[in-house]
């Protein structure tokens, strides 16, 4: 671009060659989480209509048309997304993504995950007509009636199974264990450990006489649980 026509944009475009270029440079990290599938269909604040199948997603305040590469700090892998809808409204997460975003972030399992977002294309709110201060899903994760038969014993396991993963937040517990229940009809053993202040939850699939029996099941699953591995229940207690 030539130095008078660089002149010339300054001056037609006035502050917001000024807004634009900060809002890039927007980073925040905290948990992402996914729409439930209720969500299907219904208008978001943006007043667009909702799919799980889109790669869009919801924040705080982000002008809606920005779109954002959320990268999962866990496993490194990313999605780009677009914002059309407010949210979510539960401290300490940041954006609520499509499922077919968060399956791509392979974050479905756990329900939670940590990432960190990046504006890679800022979008002028002047162009982008919506009551800011209006959430359209204001009740999202206070109002998701989800009923689950529970029965639950403290026992002494022996034998061996496949760690799925390690959680701190309970929340989504019941919701992972109702998914694989339901996709390998397993045994499922949850382990509840305490360092210091902080409660950690262990998911272990499968109940296994064997480590080789253990191990095929693994084998089994290790392309959609990566970071799964056999654990010996003996050593455990």
């Amino acid at each position: 671009m030539k130095p008078i026509q660089f002149l010339f944009l300054l001056i037609f475009v006035g502050i917001n060659i000024f807004e634009l270029p900060a809002q890039k440079l927007f980073t925040e990290e905290g948990k992402a989480s996914f729409y439930s599938d209720k969500f299907e269909g219904k208008t978001t604040a943006s007043g667009e209509k909702f799919k799980q199948s889109k790669m869009t997603a919801a924040h705080k305040h982000l002008p809606f048309g920005t779109k954002v590469r959320v990268t999962n700090k866990e496993n490194q892998k990313t999605v780009i997304v677009t914002i059309n809808d407010r949210g979510p409204f539960v401290k300490g997460r940041i954006i609520d993504l499509s499922k077919t975003a968060a399956e791509e972030l392979g974050i479905i399992q756990q329900g939670v995950a940590r990432v960190k977002i990046e504006v890679i294309e800022a979008h002028d709110p002047k162009n982008t007509p919506y009551e800011h201060d209006k959430p359209s899903r204001k009740d999202v994760d206070i109002d998701e009636s989800i009923f689950y038969h529970i029965t639950a014993e403290s026992l002494e396991p022996t034998g061996f199974g496949v760690q799925i993963g390690s959680y701190q937040e309970s929340a989504n517990l019941l919701g992972v264990i109702d998914h694989l229940k339901k996709a390998y009809q397993k045994h499922i053993t949850v382990e509840v450990s305490k360092v210091g202040d902080v409660k950690t939850y262990k998911i272990i699939l499968g109940k296994y006489k064997t480590r080789e029996h253990a191990e095929n099941f693994r084998s089994e699953i290790i392309s959609t649980y990566p970071g799964c591995f056999v654990i010996n229940f003996k050593k455990q207690n």
